[in-house]
């Protein structure tokens, strides 16, 4: 009878070990064999910047003003195979307020998306759509018509362009990419009249709905260019942990218009200060004979709080 109890009872314990060991080694397998099936990587930052400040009897002068601005940039990458979707969005927004007066100080509508089909390691054929415009109206204050107060310039889709593009594009790592394409259609549209303006012997700015505007033609609101070149260069990149780089250029020729060659440059940098502070630094300088005979200019310097959260990964 002894040795049946010794017997039956060395059976469960072998019994009970096996049964707590195999489901452990059987979800360790499986752990290991799940294939990665997320195609997706994803990032999204985002900042709003606030400065203010008053005077009250102050004898070293001063003006009572507010600041406010939006900054966002957004990036979602598509990877299976030889195919590739990469879609990226910058916006800014900003006004400031001095004595009961606002004026826009940064604004910016820029959405990028690029499919691409691998034909080498660093290689791919690729398809492009862009579009950017502003997101609200713009105005002129200074060298306007006498008891203007201000005289508009710009809105939403005034003007907008739509660029697509097909070429071959150089993309060694998922941060940087070098795009060519010899055919680039763009589109740019002004579907308000009253920026339509000129400027007169006194070199003052007064409306003129007979004018054209930013390469438009009076009595249209589109302007097609269909055979032209683009090229494409864009960097994301975080260099630290804390600092992130963002910048694009982009180069358009009109093969008719070789001598009007347009150039953009967009950069956005981001410092974090500590998990919920930033210093945002972006520029945007713009040379296009349509818009202007001379390069354009937009700077701004803003600390303020930052979300920022990213799903990419780090190749290896």
């Amino acid at each position: 009878m002894k040795t049946v109890v010794l017997t039956a009872t060395f059976v469960y314990t072998c019994f009970f070990a096996l049964a707590q060991e195999t489901p452990t080694k059987n979800f360790s397998d499986t752990l290991k064999i799940k294939p990665d099936t997320t195609y997706w990587q994803k990032s999204f930052s985002g900042g709003v910047n606030f400065n203010q400040a008053s005077f009250s009897n102050w004898l070293g002068g001063g003006v009572n003003s507010t600041a406010l601005g939006l900054v966002v940039s957004t990036r979602a990458l598509y990877e299976r195979g030889k195919t590739s979707w990469d879609n990226t969005g910058d916006f800014q927004l900003g006004y400031v307020n001095q004595q009961g007066l606002s004026r826009k100080a940064a604004d910016q509508l820029f959405v990028n998306s690029v499919l691409g089909q691998k034909i080498a390691p660093k290689w791919d054929m690729f398809m492009s759509g862009t579009f950017n415009t502003f997101f609200a109206p713009g105005y002129a204050y200074d060298k306007i018509a006498p008891n203007t107060g201000r005289q508009l310039i710009s809105g939403f889709f005034a003007p907008a362009q739509l660029t697509f593009a097909w070429g071959v594009a150089y993309r060694p790592t998922d941060w940087f990419s070098l795009r060519v394409s010899p055919f680039a259609p763009r589109f740019t549209f002004v579907t308000d009249d009253a920026v339509r303006v000129s400027k007169g012997a006194d070199g003052l700015t007064r409306p003129n709905r007979n004018a054209t505007a930013y390469g438009v033609l009076a009595g249209k609101t589109a302007r097609t260019e269909w055979l032209a070149l683009q090229l494409q260069a864009a960097l994301n990149k975080n260099v630290t942990d804390n600092i992130n780089i963002n910048a694009r250029y982009q180069m358009y020729a009109n093969y008719q218009t070789l001598d009007a060659v347009d150039h953009r440059l967009d950069l956005i940098a981001t410092a974090k200060i500590n998990k919920y502070l930033s210093t945002t630094l972006g520029i945007i300088a713009l040379f296009d004979k349509d818009f202007s005979q001379d390069w354009q200019f937009q700077q701004t310097l803003a600390i303020g709080l930052l979300y920022n959260t990213t799903t990419f990964r780090k190749k290896k």
